[in-house]
């Protein structure tokens, strides 16, 4: 049996190569947004189980972190959210209202 890629048709290399950038892409963000989230915002409670999980499951393992590994943040007790009627008001956000505009 020969093991040279050579004899590989071109576009199955150029496949592999895109679904190998793509696992890689997954598992770097994965593991970056990993470290930066606080423990108590992991599902399982333990990072060092969803490391094992992205790294070992190859190109499963950062999706299922994404899906179901990473918890919502506990929402403040007594915050109303904000919801945005406009791209006016939204630009008014921003930078601040216009002196030139009439606004309710």
């Amino acid at each position: 049996m020969n093991s040279d890629l050579s004899t590989l048709p071109p576009g199955l290399l150029v496949g592999l190569a895109v679904l190998l950038l793509v696992e890689l892409t997954l598992d770097v963000v994965a593991l970056v947004s990993l470290v930066r989230r606080p423990v108590e915002r992991v599902a399982l409670g333990n990072k060092w189980v969803w490391v094992a999980i992205i790294i070992l499951l190859n190109l499963i393992g950062p999706i299922l972190y994404f899906a179901i590994g990473r918890k919502a943040p506990a929402p403040i007790e007594g915050a109303v959210p904000r919801t945005v009627d406009s791209p006016e008001s939204i630009a008014d956000h921003l930078y601040g209202r216009r002196d030139d505009q009439d606004h309710p």
